[in-house]
């Protein structure tokens, strides 16, 4: 990409377009020193690795409980910075890090972090299972924004030009302060909506506007926490992904897109039962 649109209203405009476009009618590198740190489960037992991925208008610090929580039940975690700049090159990043733990792992994609992991698990078998959190599961030519669409991003983001590595410029798009509590997490209170709204992770136009690959969750199994008031991504929207990846589907009738971060055990339970479906331990 080369060139963006600067005007909110025409990354909105072309928003819309890639939308249309997609006709989707839709309802319903790790350093290898790391390798070794991260296979190594606590206490010596034999959990998989749990790799979680981040989405856009958030960072790994959203999985903080989540980490607590399975590191106490003796399962290696890695909660990647996702770069949040292009699918493709977030996908290679996240494929990377992959690459380097030995043996088993669970892969978690919450948001835009589901569109990472269908691309970055494709062709490796050390991922067991997919868990997706209030996610994109696209299939192949598939963007997040075609399948959000129904959804108040368009209506909430902010949009600023940036530039890219090699030339030209992209648009990175952020959660407006005052709409991030309604549109994100709606499960804090407002003065916890800002801070997180000030220490989100913009996410580029690019990013969210790419077609996916071969999406993995076709050969390896699938978990998914549907968001039932999810403002970001429609709670239709996700059970249609769900059900076409033929995921094992949990639902949580009031939660936000974001509703993991107040309530990790819907993460580490789908964690939990993946690995006794595809690791048995």
């Amino acid at each position: 990409m080369n060139s963006a649109p600067t005007s909110r209203r025409t990354v909105l405009t072309g928003l819309a377009t890639v939308s249309a476009a997609a006709g989707l009618g839709i309802v319903t590198s790790a350093a290898p020193a790391q390798a070794e740190t991260f296979a190594r489960p606590a206490g010596g037992g034999t959990r998989p690795t749990v790799v979680l991925v981040h989405g856009a208008f958030a960072d790994a610090s959203g999985w903080n409980g989540t980490v607590q929580r399975l590191q106490d039940g003796g399962y290696p975690v890695v909660a990647v910075a996702n770069p949040l700049r292009a699918l493709a090159s977030d996908a290679a990043y996240v494929a990377a890090v992959l690459a380097s733990i030995t043996g088993p792992v669970i892969l978690v994609g919450h948001s835009y972090g589901g569109a990472v992991i269908t691309n970055a698990a494709t062709g490796n078998p050390n991922v067991k299972a997919l868990v997706y959190i209030a996610a994109f599961a696209p299939d192949e030519g598939e963007s997040a924004f075609a399948l959000s669409a129904g959804g108040t991003l368009q209506d909430v983001v902010a949009s600023v030009p940036v530039p890219i590595p090699g030339g030209g410029t992209d648009v990175e798009l952020s959660i407006r302060p005052q709409e991030f509590r309604k549109a994100f997490i709606s499960e804090v209170g407002p003065a916890t909506a800002l801070a997180l709204a000030a220490t989100q992770r913009p996410v580029t136009l690019t990013a969210l506007g790419s077609p996916s690959g071969p999406p993995a969750w076709r050969s390896i199994p699938s978990w998914y926490a549907v968001s039932g008031a999810d403002q970001a991504i429609p709670p239709a929207s996700q059970r249609a992904m769900a059900k076409r990846a033929g995921a094992h589907t949990v639902e949580v009738p009031r939660g936000s897109h974001a509703y993991f971060v107040t309530h990790p055990d819907v993460v580490v339970d789908l964690v939990r039962a993946a690995t006794r479906a595809t690791v048995g331990s």
